[in-house]
């Protein structure tokens, strides 16, 4: 008999993500921008709507999303394609945790606001 351990508590996801920080960011700094001059720029409707161009393209199949992740990505997962591994509930700003689990593998969230910025998130596992 085996004792499945799939209990809300122990839930697992896996994602990938793009981050686009702005103005309004925590940490106004990232690997790419490590003086922080053109987030502090950067407004969330320019952040937003530049996000929003990329999942079209991504959606559409013109562009792959670990591709932009590693070029566009404010987050340093952009070296892994935006490949933030496993994680839990409680792990992630609430914002991102919920529309992780709300999407099924393969599916790519809408436009996610945390206090680091604009994400879009690509469920994996």
């Amino acid at each position: 008999m085996s004792s499945s351990s799939s209990s809300l508590s122990s839930e697992k996801v896996r994602a990938s993500h793009i981050l686009i920080k702005h103005e309004g960011s925590r940490r106004k700094a990232s690997w790419k921008d490590p003086e922080g001059r053109v987030i502090s720029a950067t407004t969330r409707e320019a952040a937003a709507a530049r996000l929003k161009g990329l999942r079209e393209d991504i959606v559409s199949g013109r562009a792959r999303f670990d591709e932009i992740a590693s070029q566009i990505s404010d987050c340093s997962s952009a070296k892994r394609g935006g490949d933030l591994g496993s994680f839990g509930r409680g792990q992630m700003q609430k914002p991102f945790e919920e529309a992780t689990f709300a999407l099924k593998v393969g599916e790519i969230s809408d436009i996610i606001d945390t206090d680091s910025g604009v994400h879009i998130i690509l469920r994996t596992g």
